[in-house]
C-alpha cells in the first residue's frame, strides 16, 4: 500500500471552499486522480470536526473470530466450522448445490 500524502487539511479545504478548480488543487497537493483529492478532502473534514470520523469496528463484536479456513480431508469432503454455519444461518439437514465458477465455487442453497 503506498505511503499516505500529508496533506495541509486547511489549505486543502480553503481551496476548495474558494472554488479552486479540481485541476489546480491536484496540481498543487501532487495528487495523481481525483480519487486521492477526494478521499484526501473528506480525511480533512474528518480531522477538523466538519464531518463525523467513521466508526471503527469495536473489539467487543470480534470477541471470538470465526475460522474461515476449510481444508479437503482424505474421502474428499469438506467440512465448514459449525460457528461459520450458525453465522450463515444454516441448519441440519439443508441441501446445497455446488458449482465451479470463474471466482472458485459457488454453494447455493436449494
Amino acid at each position: 500500500m503506498p505511503k499516505k500524502k500529508k496533506v495541509d487539511s486547511g489549505k486543502l479545504i480553503q481551496m476548495v471552499k474558494d472554488g479552486v478548480a479540481q485541476k489546480k488543487i491536484m496540481g498543487t497537493f501532487k495528487f495523481t486522480n481525483s480519487t486521492q483529492l477526494k478521499v484526501a478532502y473528506a480525511n480533512a473534514l474528518m480531522e477538523t470536526g466538519a464531518a463525523p470520523e467513521i466508526a471503527k469496528p469495536s473489539a467487543a463484536k470480534s470477541k471470538k473470530a470465526v475460522k474461515k479456513e476449510v481444508k479437503v480431508s482424505k474421502r474428499g469432503t469438506i467440512s465448514v466450522p459449525k460457528d461459520m454455519i450458525a453465522k450463515m444461518g444454516f441448519k441440519e439437514g439443508d441441501s446445497f448445490t455446488v458449482k465451479k465458477t470463474k471466482a472458485g465455487i459457488s454453494l447455493s442453497k436449494k
